[in-house]
């Protein structure tokens, strides 16, 4: 019997999912837990599953945005009628299957053709599946906007992903070839032909681009702008002397290679560190109370094109610091290439965002809920500082924590940054 499956909740805060490409066509055999698509939710890119085995029936288009709960595929036998489970009546168009042959495939009527954001009735607009070449080819998200604003044909690259998937690297490759092949020569210009030089078409005109909202980037506005007007912030700064945390990243980096220890990394640990003795800054505002969590789940915010990814490292505080290296390694990796999951980015209790690397040696952070506090890392910078009595060169870090004042005091987060503060200019500690 046909079934209608409808858009997935995808995480707690979803309200739509956009359809990013289908791995089965229309008249496909599909068996339960077989990947039929990927669907760009608020927070990531994640694999849909068939839910149920039989034959794809009917599937909404790829680049729709659907409501949560809106009709997604159809699933039943053969040749089945199913118009009826959609609420409204459709005629059939022939689409191709997955080895190229024209079978049924539903269209909706035009009075269905409204936007799923404004259509006034219960059902949202649906259609067909795109069948064209482009949506049966597999890269991450990512991939395709490099790929599009490079203007390279993805379907001639071969991806070296999981199951040939083209991801980041295959496109940079791709664009370095390009960028490295000589360039034609110059046709020779007519004699007859006069050198005019080029008029604009426009003077001091101006120009811009809309770019449309993605789920993610609607749900990070909304998620930010609760946080910086619902939780009253504080800020406290601090500098902290790196001499010695340089040191012992240099040793540590020289026996134990392969793995690679950042700066970032000792900070993660010694956070981690410090969280155990300083149950506030380790904790969450819940409305009515204030949860004080034992777990120490770190998260440490990537940035990727037009998003903001904060994986975690659960139980940060039990890990080594060749460990948390590792793991953040791998979660970065796969936030870049729009491969993270959602429970890798859920159940932090505290997070770090570090610009460091972007030479910004100062910065507010935006508390990221459920944490109360985040912790905004800066550059080291070399600069005098003033050591037994002398002037000397020191490697100098600004942090500034980020406090929800419902949560964390004044005295209590300074505490914290104290303690941060003599955890890494004294790093030896990291390694008991």
């Amino acid at each position: 019997m046909a079934e209608v499956i409808v858009m997935p909740r995808l995480s707690d805060s979803m309200e739509e999912g956009e359809i990013v490409m289908w791995h089965k066509n229309i008249g496909d055999k599909v068996e339960k837990g077989d990947l039929l698509a990927e669907i760009n939710s608020d927070k990531a890119t994640m694999d849909f599953e068939s839910p149920k085995s039989g034959t794809l029936l009917f599937a909404a288009k790829v680049g729709d945005k659907l409501l949560v709960g809106a009709p997604l595929v159809v699933i039943g036998d053969a040749g089945e009628a199913f118009e009826h489970l959609l609420g409204g009546s459709a005629s059939t168009a022939p689409a191709p299957s997955s080895n190229g042959t024209a079978v049924a495939a539903p269209a909706v009527a035009p009075a269905a053709q409204q936007p799923v954001q404004t259509a006034p009735v219960a059902i949202p607009s649906v259609s067909v599946v795109e069948t064209h070449d482009t949506s049966r080819i597999f890269a991450s998200p990512l991939a395709r906007e490099m790929a599009k604003a490079a203007g390279i044909a993805i379907e001639n690259l071969q991806g070296s992903g999981d199951s040939g998937r083209i991801v980041k690297k295959d496109i940079e490759t791709a664009i370095a070839k390009v960028s490295s092949a000589p360039a034609a020569p110059a046709e020779k210009p007519q004699a007859a032909a006069k050198s005019t030089p080029s008029v604009p078409s426009t003077f001091g005109g101006e120009s811009y681009e809309d770019v449309p909202l993605t789920s993610m980037r609607k749900t990070i506005a909304k998620r930010l702008s609760e946080s910086m007007f619902t939780a009253p912030h504080f800020y406290l700064s601090m500098e902290i002397n790196m001499d010695k945390a340089t040191e012992l990243r240099k040793q540590l980096n020289e026996v134990a290679a392969p793995i690679k220890i950042s700066f970032n990394d000792l900070v993660v640990k010694a956070c981690a560190a410090a969280l155990r003795n300083h149950p506030a800054i380790n904790s969450s505002w819940m409305g009515d109370f204030i949860r004080q969590n034992h777990h120490i789940n770190v998260g440490v915010a990537v940035a990727v094109k037009q998003a903001l990814f904060v994986p975690v490292i659960r139980n940060a505080n039990m890990k080594s610091l060749g460990q948390i290296s590792t793991e953040v390694r791998e979660l970065a990796g796969k936030a870049k290439d729009g491969k993270l999951q959602l429970p890798e980015m859920q159940g932090n209790t505290f997070t770090i965002s570090n610009l460091g690397m972007f030479d910004i040696e100062e910065f507010t952070a935006i508390i990221n809920p459920p944490d109360s506090c985040i912790l905004a890392v800066g550059s080291i910078v070399q600069k005098p500082i003033v050591k037994n009595g002398e002037i000397v060169v020191g490697n100098m870090m600004k942090v500034q924590l980020s406090c929800d004042h419902r949560v964390v005091d004044g005295a209590t987060a300074a505490q914290f940054l104290q303690e941060l503060k003599g955890i890494l200019e004294d790093p030896i500690r990291l390694l008991v």
